[in-house]
């Protein structure tokens, strides 16, 4: 990307952002009203902002493996309703480039931080999904000063004994055996189309793939044209994938990090979810008495997705009841 000249809508003006930052040359989330930008981190980082009010902790969306900045568009204008929300493309995905040692979780949990000091401020209620909820755990339970607090949706969690979905199994095993994962993605862009390979998402993270935005997709599909020459995108799945899951089945010391954290926590999941079943969720509920969980009918891994009213009714309740702004007041 091609450094761009400041405008008059960069949220640098209000000397939140480093020095640097640029409107970004594709602004695909316009259409739910926020503004795309790239800030100059460790990496040029991509980013999008929903509200731009100063009251109280800023929210930041963190999104999940193979995800971006898109999977926040049909909850991020509301939730960030009076308050900064901000959507950031992780290393190696969306329209944040990224290469192996870039994309793991260690490399992204060092982004996130760079990102929440530099960007949004702290403390940061951080909004995290699959991945995304991972290294808001992580990012929690090593800066706690960061964090103000937590809602998880569909956290990676550690491994259950029960054997996963058998397409979950198979795609995981696939990304963690030497040269098959690679192959495996290459064939895959070589065969598929940008709508066939969001449809593919689509119908393993919803758990029904009728209720997908129309607009939401045709956004996925022009990101997914955009990424079809972007230089190491399929070493950063890779290299995502693997590190989550040696996160995951460490599974102790996870659990412990988890039992750590000192803010409020919300844990979200979906009775249709494959990837992070029910069971797991409860299991990380039974461990964590003081969170708040929710499990909602029917729907799958990416419910502010696929139940974006469901997911803003439970959320917007949390916030309220833990970060509502003092009347007549400012933070």
């Amino acid at each position: 990307m091609t450094e761009h000249p400041m405008t008059s809508r960069s949220p640098a003006r209000r000397g939140l952002v480093p020095a640097g930052t640029y409107e970004a040359p594709y602004q695909l989330a316009a259409p739910w009203g926020a503004r795309g930008y790239v800030s100059p981190l460790a990496r040029p980082v991509h980013w999008i902002e929903f509200g731009t009010e100063t009251a109280g902790p800023p929210i930041v969306f963190v999104h999940g493996l193979g995800g971006s900045h898109l999977n926040w568009t049909l909850v991020g204008a509301e939730l960030g309703a009076g308050r900064r929300a901000l959507a950031l493309d992780l290393s190696g995905f969306g329209l944040t480039q990224g290469f192996r040692r870039t994309a793991t979780i260690d490399a992204n949990l060092a982004l996130l931080d760079q990102f929440i000091r530099e960007v949004a401020g702290e403390p940061a209620i951080l909004i995290g999904n699959s991945m995304g909820g991972m290294l808001s755990i992580l990012q929690s339970a090593a800066r706690p000063d960061s964090v103000a607090g937590l809602i998880l949706i569909a956290p990676a969690l550690p491994p259950r004994l029960r054997p996963p979905d058998l397409r979950v199994a198979r795609e995981l095993l696939t990304y963690a055996v030497p040269g098959l994962g690679q192959a495996y993605l290459k064939a895959l862009h070589e065969m598929a189309t940008p709508p066939q390979l969001v449809r593919r998402v689509i119908e393993l993270c919803f758990a029904d793939p009728g209720r997908a935005d129309p607009a939401m997709v045709a956004a996925a599909v022009e990101l997914a044209e955009i990424r079809q020459n972007v230089r190491g995108k399929d070493e950063s799945l890779l290299a995502a994938a693997r590190s989550l899951m040696k996160v995951a089945s460490q599974s102790q010391r996870y659990w412990a990090k988890m039992a750590s954290l000192r803010g409020p926590v919300l844990l979200i999941g979906g009775t249709g979810d494959r990837l992070v079943p029910p069971a797991s969720i409860r299991a990380a509920a039974a461990r964590n008495p003081g969170w708040q969980t929710v499990i909602i009918e029917d729907v799958g891994h990416t419910p502010q997705l696929e139940a974006p009213r469901e997911l803003i009714a439970v959320a917007a309740d949390w916030l309220d009841r833990h970060f509502a702004k003092p009347r007549n007041e400012e933070w």
